[in-house]
């Protein structure tokens, strides 16, 4: 199927793991800028953002809770941006390990869906829980790009 458009469970999970790998990376970098650069070339990698698409409503976001540029996902990702002030850099909490746990994954042709909860752990081994719901499309270079992302923290009492 060289060249087809399909995508199956396998590319999104793989998708998700190359997400995942990105997080930790970009917590790991040793200096602030290092991760600047991880996390600008984890976006435009990972994520849908040349047609000005993309739809990134990121987990611990209320201000500008949706975001639709390169900009925007980086400063959430790594802080330190004066266009946006609540971004503390989730990506900068040293997770150590990311977990999908899909409760569905939709294949349609060249567009999957997939939605669950997915585990950020911590050096204690704690971690955080979270919701998400990913929407990806597969481009011309036979990359899967995040081109909807809704991530939430699960509601409590």
């Amino acid at each position: 199927m060289t060249g087809s458009k399909l995508i199956d469970e396998h590319r999104v999970h793989q998708a998700q793991a190359d997400w995942a790998n990105a997080i930790i990376a970009i917590g790991a970098a040793p200096t602030w800028e290092a991760a600047h650069t991880l996390a600008l070339q984890a976006v435009q990698d990972l994520y849908q953002i040349d047609d000005g698409t993309l739809l990134f409503c990121p987990t611990k976001a209320s201000d500008e809770q949706f975001r639709a540029t390169l900009h925007d996902a980086v400063s959430y990702f790594v802080g330190h941006d004066a266009s946006h002030t609540e971004d503390q850099g989730f990506a900068l909490e040293l997770w150590t390990s990311v977990r999908f746990e899909n409760a569905g994954i939709v294949c349609r042709g060249d567009v999957a869906m997939a939605m669950g909860n997915y585990f950020f752990a911590r050096n204690d081994g704690s971690e955080l829980k979270a919701e998400f719901s990913f929407v990806y499309v597969r481009e011309s270079d036979d990359k899967l790009r995040i081109q909807l992302h809704h991530s939430a923290l699960p509601y409590t009492h």
